[in-house]
């Protein structure tokens, strides 16, 4: 099945200037986190230190106009931050960057690097066409709340990601529900990468082409289609 994303008018409306970048990967070989993980996850480290100069992750220019975008759509940026900003804060936190999997650790790794927002879906859990609208407060978000599976709804007006089933993504990119996460048996992905002015489309395909070479690296045979920054 052809890949289908849309971003709704009301969306574009919140954020001028925004582009989505889709990476599409088949055939990747996923695993636990491993020793190549973890250098590019020091890596990605080194370059975020530099990057701030001494700064905090919110005072970067990108960072600073996607809390302005969360407030425009009634999100609270100092609660509920974007994924990006999030991970910066805890890859410079005492206890570093969590390892997840192969996977979720390149492409958080890619993330911190650029200070850009990441998410990585399994293409095989995903129902119809993921589209990024605002929420009516009706849509179900499959989520786990102290270890148990339950469904909560996001708020009216709220931007989500979503597919056929429910929401994939709370917030934008605050809070991706478990239902189409990357697991050690995902071999069918889509990352996202999502980007708003200041950051050029230029700059968001570098992110994108990093990723897919690494995820090249890491899968040799797997077939990766960049999706050019619409």
């Amino acid at each position: 099945m052809a890949l289908t994303l849309t971003v709704s008018d009301e969306v574009r409306a919140v954020a001028p200037g925004f582009l989505q970048l889709a990476v599409e990967a088949h055939g990747l070989v996923n695993g636990a986190s491993d020793a190549a993980g973890e250098a590019l996850l020091d890596d990605a480290v080194r370059r975020l230190t530099a990057r701030l100069g001494g700064r905090a992750p919110h005072e970067d220019p990108h960072m600073a106009a996607w809390r302005q975008v969360y407030t425009a759509f009634g999100a609270k940026p100092s609660r509920t931050r974007n994924s990006a900003e999030a991970l910066a804060r805890r890859a410079l936190a005492d206890g570093g960057l969590p390892r997840i999997n192969a996977l979720v650790d390149l492409y958080n790794a890619i993330s911190v690097a650029h200070l850009v927002p990441v998410g990585g879906e399994d293409l095989d859990l995903i129902r119809g066409a993921m589209r990024l609208v605002r929420a009516t407060g009706d849509e179900p978000f499959a989520t786990l709340a102290q270890g148990m599976e339950t469904v909560e709804h996001p708020e009216a007006g709220e931007v989500v990601w979503r597919d056929d089933e429910g929401v994939t993504c709370r917030r934008w990119n605050w809070r991706q529900g478990p239902r189409t996460r990357l697991t050690e048996t995902s071999v069918n992905a889509l990352f996202l990468l999502e980007a708003v002015p200041p950051m050029t489309p230029a700059e968001l395909e570098a992110a994108g082409t990093e990723l897919a070479e690494a995820l090249a690296k890491q899968s040799p045979g797997a077939r990766i289609t960049v999706h050019p920054p619409r």
